[in-house]
């Protein structure tokens, strides 16, 4: 069976979902995900960035998108998607087309279970395929500082003070090597930074200690 899974989202929307991701497998696998998650999908057969595949002309020009991309998702014996599922003109564009697909809520209602265990419910009608429960990324550890640490967070509201990781980073600093990590935006002359997030990966699984905040570079840290 050749299986489409088409997953939207963040870093750690991708990452927490990675288990569910991975019990979707078929005798041939494709993934879509924005376009910085695209290194940490390491099961697949295929994986394009969803900006790529041109799935948004679905919506843009529903009476004529690209023929490429009908002839793509027509070739699919199963597409499961997180994508367009709260949104109506995407299922109007499915039936239009003749494209049948499983969509399913990309987020789980709010404090209900964790994130991993809600996505791992939803496809387990579609699969006999059992998978680890905790979110795992290979790949091999690169040497490292002891502690890396991450201040920042997209969510204002989960960001520790710039000052107090600062201030734990110079306690650090007596014992052990510490490491800086920013992401694109994020203002912070001596940290080191990435544009692979499997690169990242690997650095943040050579390390001995995380520190940051509720962010996708944590989850990136937890499953290296």
């Amino acid at each position: 069976m050749r299986r489409l899974i088409i997953r939207p989202g963040a870093i750690g929307d991708c990452i927490l979902s990675l288990p569910a991701l991975e019990a979707l497998r078929a005798d041939y696998t494709e993934v879509w995900v924005a376009r910085q998650n695209v290194p940490l999908i390491r099961f697949a057969d295929c994986v394009r960035a969803i900006p790529d595949t041109g799935l948004d002309w679905l919506e843009i020009e529903p009476e004529s998108p690209p023929p490429r991309l009908l002839e793509s998702l027509r070739s699919f014996d199963s597409i499961v998607s997180w994508y367009g599922a709260g949104r109506e003109a995407f299922r109007a564009a499915l039936e239009r087309w003749d494209l049948r697909a499983t969509l399913l809520p990309a987020l789980p209602p709010g404090g209900s279970r964790h994130a991993t265990d809600f996505y791992l419910e939803q496809v387990r009608p579609l699969t006999s395929r059992r998978a680890a429960p905790v979110p795992h990324i290979p790949c091999s550890p690169v040497p490292a500082p002891h502690v890396v640490i991450h201040p920042f967070a997209s969510n204002e509201k989960k960001r520790w003070p710039l000052d107090r990781f600062r201030e734990l980073a110079s306690r650090l600093e007596e014992r052990w090597e510490v490491g800086w990590v920013a992401g694109p935006g994020e203002e912070l002359p001596e940290a080191r930074r990435f544009s692979d997030l499997y690169e990242l990966g690997r650095w943040l699984a050579g390390a001995r200690v995380f520190v940051g905040n509720d962010s996708g570079i944590a989850h990136l840290a937890a499953a290296a």
